[in-house]
């Protein structure tokens, strides 16, 4: 669509917005959308919140990341996660890297701001890779 917006119409017609084409993740040539794993994420009974963009990376150019906010209590670990994510779902969407956050920065309409997390990421990969590791979830 003009707007940026990426849909897959059904056979009878309706429209399924699945993302944005400037949100889109080039994962080694695979075309992963955000949003698509942060709707198979939120499923997840001890995740309330997830934001899923892409992080540089050397051999595929991009890599997926997130930042998970877990529910109150949550005993979720970054091996049950990947444990999660690989039986249900393709295995170049499973997130390479995971941060266990309290909260997302937004805008004032309450709006995440990705672009400030991956800033954040890409600051921290640059400064000091071998502390990156600490996200890694693959």
């Amino acid at each position: 669509m003009h707007t940026g917006d990426i849909g897959i119409m059904n056979e009878t017609g309706y429209l399924n917005i699945v993302g944005r084409i400037k949100d889109m993740i080039n994962r080694g040539g695979e075309n992963v959308f955000p949003k698509e794993i942060e709707e198979f994420l939120l499923s997840h009974p001890e995740i309330e919140n997830v934001q899923c963009f892409p992080v540089d990376d050397e051999r595929l150019g991009e890599e997926i990341f997130c930042w998970i906010k877990k529910i109150s209590g949550s005993t979720l670990s970054k091996e049950d996660f990947f444990a999660h994510c690989k039986k249900n779902i393709a295995h170049y969407k499973v997130p390479k890297y995971i941060k266990f956050v309290e909260a997302f920065p937004i805008t004032v309409t309450g709006k995440p701001q990705k672009f400030k997390m991956r800033e954040e990421m890409q600051a921290e990969l640059k400064a000091n890779p071998q502390a990156f590791a600490q996200y890694k979830v693959r």
